[in-house]
């Protein structure tokens, strides 16, 4: 996964996620019921990606990617997010876990009605 489409197409075939751009029209934002789990700057160069993470991986995570890939969370809460950059260091498989990673976090702090299919959300 090396660019804006691929990411794109990847989070929007997960169910219930919408692309908006709530605070400038280079920040795409992918939600789930209002709630973020992955924004980028559409004309980052390499395209990095603010992901959720579990407090104590993102500390592993920066660890062993410690050379720019993965980062404390640009402009986020730095215990609960990271910035992943997509520059060719991390296998598109570790990215796609970390997207995954990203939206069950999300999904899992829904209340459950919105959790379930056709839930009120």
């Amino acid at each position: 996964m090396n660019n804006l489409e691929e990411l794109r197409a990847y989070c929007l075939a997960k169910s219930g996620v919408q692309e908006t751009f709530p605070f400038d029209q280079e920040t795409l934002v992918f939600k789930i019921l209002n709630k973020m789990f992955a924004l980028c700057n559409i004309h980052g160069q390499p395209l990095r990606v603010n992901l959720k993470c579990e407090p104590e991986l993102a500390v592993l995570l920066r660890q062993k990617y410690k050379y720019a890939a993965i980062e404390p969370g640009y402009h986020m809460n730095k215990r609960h997010w990271n910035t992943v950059s997509f520059d060719g260091s991390i296998a598109d498989e570790i990215i796609r876990e970390l997207i995954d990673r990203s939206y069950e976090l999300v999904v899992k702090g829904l209340k459950k009605a919105d959790r379930e299919p056709g839930g009120t959300g």
